[in-house]
């Protein structure tokens, strides 16, 4: 490499190869891959533990620890045997002491041969005096400080074997251009690796961590970041109880892979919980989102379904803004594609959406996906949509016409349709089992208010017992919904509902047209009242209330005996 020219192209070649590196790890080999054997007979690169990350400033000592070596094949370079045992083992760090020789190297941040006191001191402090490595002498060693942006980030250290014309003063400019190039590379890729960290983190932290067990239905989900562009994305799902045994099923994408998607999404799956709490329609919903997208910004835009399951009617309701339309396998292994009215996507504005009820039949499952699952570069949406339906009506027929698909291997199943080229987009997946509640299981009445209603929803609750065979349930039932009708009584000028459902566990609930949500006091040894939700908390498995559209729901469960 003596002539100028060669230097050159090598040097073009070796950045470049340093350059298409993407990670810490394939930029440091590729530093290692592009100077050995062409420049150098082994290279050892240390690099500072921990990588500082931007402008944080770190503490405590500065160590360099050894992240890779290479070396041609030992039968060509005899000369360089002593170092292998540093370069093939593990070598503990090195810590850089302040003055110290190795110390005055790193501040010179130039490239330095290995032919003076000073230096040969800085390399052992470097490799370690217990490491039983013996460098070549004379000009046969170059170490090389790896600066980034705001400082020094480790070193590169180039050897060459006796019998190979040393290193010389143009060889120090290649050193420290390859030194460069991959430091800046390294500093550009743990922030990176930071950002993209800090954004997965922000995204999975905006999804659930678990879905709820709602009555009557089965939930499982799955979600995947893409895999060739950014990490993080707009995808979001959810799953919301709501009273009444209902429950909401949504999914979304927010448009563009960047934080702001991710920040979008949670702003608007906050939104969409909110909302759910006030009990509205799935199309008011998806209105009142559509709103919020336009106050965040004029280029705001996602589509969204939101569906709303009744295991009491076996219907559901959903309304669609822009997404995919969901997928419904039938118990019998027929996958249909349901016909919800598209609208147009959340944040364009002046637009109506629609809602349709359809029957959720016993044992059927609802798929909701983000458009990542059915649509690529190899296919467009309705392509990957027929696909989707063919898997399911497959893994339907393997298990069989009279059995439904175990939730979660469906969900595996679904994935397992994409292919190598499939991957260009983050993918939500959520699936919903309809087990539904039998109408035998149910028990409703209405009941006006006046002094009369404890007493009638105390027999009424009896009755609904004695035919259930849960006699044992009896006085706990009858405490329990006397006090919980009486304080709807005392408040409410409409009819109160009373609904008892046999689950899993027995469900007492009580429906009334004030929004006030009663809420546990501690009363005085004077008063006449006041206790009643104290005997619910104390009593029952759980209870609750929920604000409505139209008043709220009180609510407590009971364990079988």
């Amino acid at each position: 490499m003596r002539r100028d020219g060669e230097r050159l192209r090598f040097v073009g070649a070796a950045t470049r190869r340093i350059a298409r590196g993407m990670d810490l790890d394939e930029i440091v080999m590729g530093l290692c891959r592009a100077t050995v054997p062409a420049f150098a007979d082994a290279i050892l690169v240390h690099l500072r533990e921990p990588l500082p990350v931007g402008d944080e400033r770190p503490v405590g000592p500065v160590m360099l620890r050894l992240r890779r070596t290479d070396r041609i094949p030992p039968d060509r370079s005899g000369a360089l045997d002593p170092l292998s045992a540093l370069i093939t083992g593990e070598a503990p760090p090195a810590e850089v002491r302040p003055g110290g020789p190795l110390d005055e190297v790193l501040r010179g941040v130039r490239p330095v041969f290995a032919d003076t006191p000073s230096v040969r001191e800085a390399l052992s402090d470097l490799l370690g005096e217990d490491s039983g490595a013996s460098l070549p002498t004379g000009q046969h060693a170059v170490l090389a400080p790896l600066r980034g942006r705001r400082r020094v980030i480790g070193t590169a250290v180039f050897l060459r074997g006796p019998e190979r014309i040393p290193f010389e003063g143009d060889d120090l400019l290649v050193a420290a251009q390859l030194a460069t190039h991959s430091a800046l590379g390294i500093d550009k890729a743990v922030l990176y690796g930071r950002e993209a960290y800090i954004a997965d983190e922000l995204q999975r932290t905006m999804l659930p961590e678990t879905l709820p067990s709602p009555t009557g239905v089965r939930l499982a989900s799955r979600y995947l970041p893409a895999a060739q562009t950014a990490r993080v994305g707009g995808d979001w799902y959810d799953a919301i109880p709501l009273p009444g045994s209902r429950v909401a099923l949504v999914v979304g994408d927010v448009m563009g892979h960047s934080m702001t998607s991710a920040a979008i999404m949670g702003q608007l799956r906050t939104t969409a919980q909110t909302l759910a709490g006030l009990d509205l329609p799935p199309q008011e919903v998806l209105h009142h989102l559509d709103e919020q997208a336009q106050r965040l910004g004029t280029d705001r835009m996602a589509t969204c379904l939101y569906a709303v399951y009744d295991p009491v009617a076996h219907r559901i309701t959903i309304a669609n803004a822009g997404h995919p339309p969901p997928v419904l396998l039938h118990l019998g292994g027929r996958a249909e594609v349901l016909e919800v009215p598209a609208g147009a996507p959340i944040g364009v504005g002046g637009v109506d959406f629609e809602a349709v009820e359809l029957e959720a039949p016993a044992g059927a499952t609802l798929l909701l996906y983000t458009d990542g699952l059915v649509e690529s570069r190899m296919r467009d949406v309705w392509t990957g949509i027929e696909q989707l339906r063919d898997k399911l009506e497959a893994t339907a027929r393997l298990t069989g016409a009279d059995h439904a698909p175990p939730l979660e291997a469906l969900c595996d199943e679904v994935l397992d349709m994409l292919g190598p080229g499939d991957r260009d987009d983050d993918i939500a997946l959520l699936a919903a089992r309809f087990h539904g509640i039998a109408p035998s299981d149910v028990a409703s009445w209405e009941l006006y208010p006046e002094t009369a209603a404890p007493g009638r929803a105390r027999r009424l609750a009896r009755a609904a017992l004695d035919d259930w065979g849960l006699d044992a349930l009896t006085d706990s039932v009858e405490l329990l919904v006397s006090e919980v009708v009486t304080n709807a009584v005392r408040y409410s000028t409409r009819p109160i509902t009373l609904r008892l459902l046999r689950t899993e566990v027995l469900r007492c609930e009580v429906v009334d047209d004030v929004p006030q949500l009663p809420r546990l006091r501690q009363a005085r040894a004077t008063d006449e009242g006041g206790r009643g939700l104290y005997l619910v908390n104390r009593l029952a498995r759980r209870w609750g209330a929920t604000r409505l559209s139209t008043g709220k729901a009180v609510w407590f469960e009971l364990n079988h005996p």
